[in-house]
């Protein structure tokens, strides 16, 4: 039965990963073509990438599999068999649980570290195409126009450094008032916390066209900065977000805000954090709570085709998620603590498990499908009678 278990969980979690890898590949499809990537470099960013849709999907994969292995086993009257032979659903709960606490280790690592070393590195990979862009771009001697709204000259540069000798920058980025910009030297550097391109220059002079005529500002330093999505496709990096910080930073983060002086947007802010810190407990619990909440659900569906009683699991999963999703807004607003809001799903389903197992134990259970087959027998039966009449 566990054999089984795995099988199905293997396929379900593998199908849904597969699913929204396709749809992120085509949001980032500009980024792809706009740096010519090769395949294993798609892989490779892909795999960083795979935690964060792991956290949501092993939880549902999990339910899948325990609910339609036990589908299955209820269609096929293998369940039935089972009772008659003296052995109880008590018996068969050892391979769900097993399943869901090995799922519940797997969500736990990558809540806690994994979904943090993706992002990080997954970040630092578009960094370093963002860099290697950069370097085939600034080219001495050469107008380069392949920054938005900027024309670059560099008499003398050096890719590997980021040296600029004798720099010439048209900044057309303000629209209306459009700059010139003369240096001497510069250089040129990505902020990876920032996700920017910063062109820094020395001792140069700013001519800006004006209605009136032009103005002339001298400086000792001047910086460019340029966000790399416009270089990358659309693709925004920006600062770390929490959903990206690993359970350590977390706290540090949530420490720094609470003695920092930003008064005006603190406690949206520690909203926030403390929404995505109850969210990194919630999910590794959800395995063992919708994994046992499918057990008696399956026994309640007994006798279902195995594609309505997936859309049926998806549509409880749904409903979980829904529930899930008005907690993280009303934590986020303020409205509920994040401890109490977040957790009420995981409750929930838990006394539902919980008391449908019993009653599945008990062979108390309602049949969903004979009761409904036995509705539309009536249901019949009094047309025909009617008929004749």
């Amino acid at each position: 039965m566990f054999k089984e278990l795995l099988g199905l969980f293997l396929l379900c979690a593998g199908s849904l990963l597969t699913l929204l890898l396709i749809g992120r590949l085509l949001q980032l499809r500009d980024l792809f073509l706009n740096q010519s990537l090769g395949f294993f470099d798609i892989i490779k960013m892909f795999t960083f990438l795979s935690p964060f849709f792991l956290l949501l999907l092993i939880p549902i994969a999990c339910m899948l599999a325990v609910f339609l292995t036990l589908l299955r086993m209820n269609t096929d009257l293998e369940s039935t068999a089972l009772r008659a032979s003296g052995v109880s659903l008590y018996q068969l709960l050892p391979a769900p649980i097993l399943l869901a606490v090995l799922c519940t280790a797997i969500t736990w690592w990558i809540s806690f570290s994994g979904l943090s070393w993706g992002m990080e590195n997954f970040r630092a990979t578009v960094m370093d195409l963002a860099r290697s862009k950069t370097q085939l771009v600034l080219q001495p001697g050469v107008f380069n126009k392949e920054f938005p709204e900027l024309t670059l000259f560099a008499q003398q540069a050096d890719g590997r450094s980021g040296e600029l000798k004798t720099v010439f920058v048209k900044d057309t980025s303000r629209g209306s008032q459009p700059a010139t910009i003369l240096a001497p030297r510069g250089h040129v550097h990505t902020d990876t916390s920032e996700g920017e391109i910063i062109f820094q220059l020395y001792d140069g002079k700013i001519y800006r066209e004006e209605k009136d005529g032009a103005s002339v500002i001298g400086f000792g330093t001047y910086q460019v900065r340029m966000d790399l999505s416009r270089m990358l496709g659309g693709y925004k990096l920006g600062s770390v977000r929490p959903k990206e910080m690993s359970w350590n930073r977390l706290h540090e983060y949530q420490t720094e805000l609470k003695t920092g002086k930003d008064v005006h947007s603190r406690e949206y802010k520690l909203r926030k954090v403390a929404v995505e810190i109850q969210k990194r407990l919630v999910f590794p619990f959800a395995c063992i709570v919708l994994g046992l909440f499918a057990v008696p659900m399956a026994s309640m569906f007994g006798g279902l085709h195995r594609h309505w009683g997936l859309l049926l699991a998806l549509g409880f999963f749904l409903f979980y998620y829904t529930l899930l999703s008005l907690g993280l807004s009303l934590g986020e607003t303020g409205v509920v603590p994040p401890a109490i809001g977040l957790w009420i799903p995981n409750a929930l389903f838990s006394v539902a498990g919980l008391y449908g197992i019993r009653q599945a134990a008990l062979e108390r259970s309602v049949r969903i499908v004979e009761l409904s087959q036995h509705l539309n027998v009536r249901n019949l039966f009094r047309r025909k009678k009617a008929d004749v009449r």
